[in-house]
């Protein structure tokens, strides 16, 4: 009779599917393009914050 010392793993993934190798969006953008965009929107308003109502002249 054979010694069988080995582990053995399930045959099965047992029903969990990865989705993310399917997942394809129209809009790719890297993530340099994101941080600029975020950092150019954050000083915009901070410069409406400060001179924004001169500039529509609401003040």
């Amino acid at each position: 009779m054979a010694r069988d010392d080995k582990i053995r793993m399930p045959s099965s993934t047992a029903g969990i599917t990865q989705y993310w190798d399917e997942v394809k969006t129209k809009i790719e953008m890297r993530p340099e393009y994101v941080v600029g965009i975020a950092i150019l929107i954050i000083v915009l308003e901070i410069l409406l914050h400060l001179y924004g109502t001169a500039w529509f002249g609401l003040g």
